[in-house]
């Protein structure tokens, strides 16, 4: 590791305590943005109302002085909404187009499994080539550009579940749990004093570093090693999902990729010139706990995901 490395580190820690100015025991949401961000990837953040998921983006967006947009995903939102359209200006007597929401370097997609699925399709171009096609013509998007997608957990009603191609374009699903007592008490100590989260400038969040440090850090996560006998325990892994009897349909070898890339991004915030086991230990619930269909009769035994993933890490032989 290089010396800008060292300092490339400590300026994304100082990212985490300024949004946690903002945001109170969410920093397993946290790190998992910021691998995202780092790994190049889009994330599926899910949890009940009221833990702070806008919040979170819009607090992490002002720590890396980066644009990011809202969009509310409702049923009636049509794809022209997301990504643009071509209209006629009556100035010039042309068409133009003219860029939607999406054209941001983080997206909030606030609900977006409310939406219907030909709306959602129109991000999945955005969220793997980074562009956008509009009656022929490709239009890139800014960079870095990352998906930060949010949905709740506990209402079906009025939703659509996201389709497994758009699901496996989620580099990583975070589960934002309800806060401990003495976090939840820090909440209220914090509104008391006339904290808004509706004003970030209020809980003193300022920027840390930009895009330039951030595609440094990129580069510079591309560079960390991974041994043979590693990259074979990420294979094991997943060929494990694909044989346990509780599950239909197992890891892909692209999530067997993004796994790599998150563990990679992981051990590198961490200090790590190559990856280790524990590294893809550390990541292989949260990369993959969206990309395994379940047996009906697992489901309705009430087995989930993150079980049979536990179990397969306690399985399968972890190389020296």
């Amino acid at each position: 590791m290089t010396a800008e490395d060292d300092q490339l580190r400590q300026a994304f820690a100082r990212v985490r305590d300024e949004v946690g100015k903002a945001v109170v025991g969410q920093g397993g949401a946290v790190s998992g943005l910021i691998i995202a961000l780092l790994a190049n990837g889009h994330v599926l953040l899910e949890g009940v109302p009221g833990v702070a998921k806008t919040l979170l983006v819009r607090a992490l967006s002002t720590a890396l002085a980066l644009d990011t947009k809202r969009v509310q995903f409702t049923p009636d939102l049509m794809p022209g909404d997301v990504t643009g359209s071509v209209v006629f200006d009556p100035a010039t007597a042309q068409f133009e187009f003219r860029e939607g929401p999406v054209f941001t370097n983080i997206l909030l997609a606030d609900e977006i499994n409310r939406t219907p699925p030909k709306t959602q399709s129109a991000l999945l171009e955005a969220m793997e080539e980074r562009q956008v096609s509009v009656d022929g013509v490709s239009h890139p998007l800014p960079a870095p550009f990352i998906v930060a997608a949010t949905q709740n957990p506990i209402e079906y009603e009025g939703t659509y579940p996201l389709p497994e191609a758009q699901l496996d374009r989620f580099l990583l699903k975070v589960t934002l749990p309800l806060p401990e007592r003495d976090a939840e008490l820090e909440v209220l100590r914090r509104h008391s004093a006339g904290f808004d989260p509706r004003s970030l400038a209020t809980a003193g969040v300022t920027p840390v570093i930009g895009a330039t440090e951030i595609a440094a850090a990129r580069a510079a996560v591309t560079r960390v090693g991974a041994r043979d006998d590693v990259l074979g325990y990420v294979v094991d892994l997943a060929r494990a999902t694909r044989l346990s009897p509780s599950v239909r349909l197992g890891v892909s070898p692209r999530g067997a990729t993004a796994l790599l890339a998150a563990a990679k991004a992981w051990a590198w915030l961490s200090g790590y010139d190559a990856i280790t086991p524990d590294h893809v230990k550390a990541m292989a619930v949260s990369v993959w706990r969206h990309r395994i269909q379940l047996r009906p009769e697992a489901e309705l035994e009430q087995v989930t995901p993150d079980a049979i993933l536990q179990s397969i890490l306690q399985q399968v032989q972890v190389p020296i």
